[in-house]
């Protein structure tokens, strides 16, 4: 499992770092040594919306080589979906299996065109701006349509995280992880906050 961790500057770091915690751990489990990520963006540096900086390690790698890409969100994403060069660089992952956001980070799978005919989630304050991208805006913590996955506001990262593990090595690895990471919230699969579209 290959993964593209998208940054830009403004983007908001817990939309990150939550699903990135988890999600990364399974290189620690049995088999883990498949599992490898890069951080991308346009540039060598980025800074959230608090002064944090990162320190990428691809700059604008074509994302068709990742089986999972991942967008955070944050307010600079209603600007940058209007971006044709950053949002052409996105449509890149159009053949990775698994496209995956939280919070407005939809708006960036969105404005790629991954979320056309589909159902999604976003930040509560973002619903609006989420619907001419999609089929129908879910208000759930995590919702799952096909192969694209988005996550409701902020701190849905890390249950998106905990649902991804979940998915990808089953709930006995989620529930290990979650352990792991002493987090009491997530429900499961099947969890009344999780929410799948038929098909």
């Amino acid at each position: 499992m290959k993964m593209a961790f998208i940054l830009f500057d403004g983007m908001t770091s817990l939309d990150g770092i939550g699903f990135f915690e988890a999600v990364t751990r399974l290189r620690l489990m049995e088999g883990g040594e498949s599992v490898s990520w890069d951080f991308c963006a346009m540039k060598e540096e980025v800074s959230d919306d608090r002064g944090i900086t990162y320190r990428v390690s691809k700059v604008r790698p074509n994302l068709s080589g990742y089986d999972l890409v991942f967008a955070p969100g944050g307010m600079a994403t209603r600007t940058l979906r209007h971006d044709d060069d950053f949002v052409g660089w996105i449509r890149t992952a159009e053949s990775a299996k698994w496209k995956i956001s939280v919070c407005t980070g939809a708006l960036l799978l969105g404005a790629a065109g991954f979320l056309q005919g589909k159902r999604a989630t976003t930040n509560a304050s973002a619903f609006e701006l989420l619907e001419p991208y999609c089929a129908e805006v879910v208000k759930a913590r995590v919702v799952r349509d096909g192969h694209v996955i988005t996550g409701g506001g902020v701190s849905a990262s890390v249950d998106l995280g905990l649902y991804v593990v979940e998915l990808l090595k089953g709930a006995e690895a989620a529930r290990m992880i979650q352990q792991q990471m002493e987090y009491p919230c997530y429900l499961g699969a099947d969890g009344s906050d999780i929410y799948m579209a038929e098909g």
